[in-house]
């Protein structure tokens, strides 16, 4: 499960960033005064290619990790708002990863 956990979590902050990008920068641009849209017409289009994968990997953690319906279905909302990505992937490693290994004593 520790393979499938990392893979989340590089890909929520990937999303993260991009979605980030993609609404602080590309959104301005396109409806602001400059009437500029090349960056939400070349982010766009890979953040929901990244969000895609975001899912795939999502769904396998979840199941791996034995997660109810409504977990899973609000970790996988957790890339379609900015910032809320690095929030559900703090969550998810500190609250709803069982702990499979003993801690070390000092």
């Amino acid at each position: 499960m520790q393979g499938a956990l990392t893979r989340y979590r590089i890909i929520a902050w990937i999303v993260g960033v991009v979605l980030i990008a993609l609404v602080v920068v590309g959104m301005p641009l396109k409806y602001g005064p400059t009437d500029n849209p090349i960056v939400v017409e070349t982010v766009g289009p890979f953040h929901g290619f990244l969000y895609m994968v975001y899912l795939v990997l999502t769904f396998d953690l979840s199941r791996r990790a034995k997660w109810d319906f409504g977990r899973m279905i609000l970790v996988m909302l957790a890339g379609t708002i900015p910032f809320f990505s690095f929030w559900a992937e703090r969550q998810v490693t500190r609250k709803w990863i069982p702990v499979t290994e003993p801690a070390l004593s000092e």
